[in-house]
């Protein structure tokens, strides 16, 4: 699977209720890669400073707007604004943990909805070109707008029947391999 967590239970690593369907929940551990905050400096904007560590952030695409708080337990991480001049699209709340790779959200605790409601996902799908093309979340579904590759889901793989998860994510990464996609977990 795509996201399982070596840091279970370290502050800012969060386990999600992914909901399908609104029947059941599958769980989701995250893996701290930062691949959902990276670009979430074009949704999110500080609009306000509102004390030393609150902040009223505005969603530039839906015109939301969030009261934020730094956690108490980030507060020194969220001072080092030294990844933002590395990625500069990400979202201002969110950093490296020192010497390491792991992403942080700062803002956790008191996030945006669309962070909350977030699903990240098993297998991501990259085009001939490098660019995103499409993603399998924990359940077997596409999201994307790519046409050549809803095609190939719908005629090779939407009805591929294999009950262990790997051996079905091996199959697929063959798959879309052949047809021109790579594919990382």
């Amino acid at each position: 699977m795509g996201c399982h967590n070596p840091d279970r239970g370290r502050a800012g690593v969060h386990d999600h209720l992914v909901p399908l369907a609104g029947l059941i929940a599958l769980p989701f551990e995250c893996i701290r890669c930062g691949e959902c905050c990276v670009s979430l400096g074009l949704v999110h904007s500080i609009t306000e400073q509102c004390g030393d560590f609150s902040f009223l952030v505005s969603n530039n695409q839906t015109g939301e707007e969030n009261r934020v708080t730094v956690d108490p337990d980030k507060r020194e991480l969220f001072l080092d604004r030294c990844i933002l001049k590395k990625l500069p699209d990400a979202c201002p709340f969110f950093r490296h943990e020192p010497g390491s790779d792991a992403a942080s959200c700062t803002i956790h605790h008191s996030r945006p909805s669309i962070c909350r409601d977030y699903q990240c996902w098993r297998l991501l799908i990259i085009d001939h070109r490098g660019r995103w093309a499409g993603k399998i979340p924990y359940v077997r579904s596409l999201v994307t707008e790519d046409p050549r590759l809803r095609r190939l889901w719908d005629a090779c793989i939407e009805h591929e029947e294999e009950a262990d998860d790997r051996v079905w994510e091996d199959r697929m990464i063959r798959i879309l391999a052949r047809a021109g996609y790579s594919v990382r977990r």
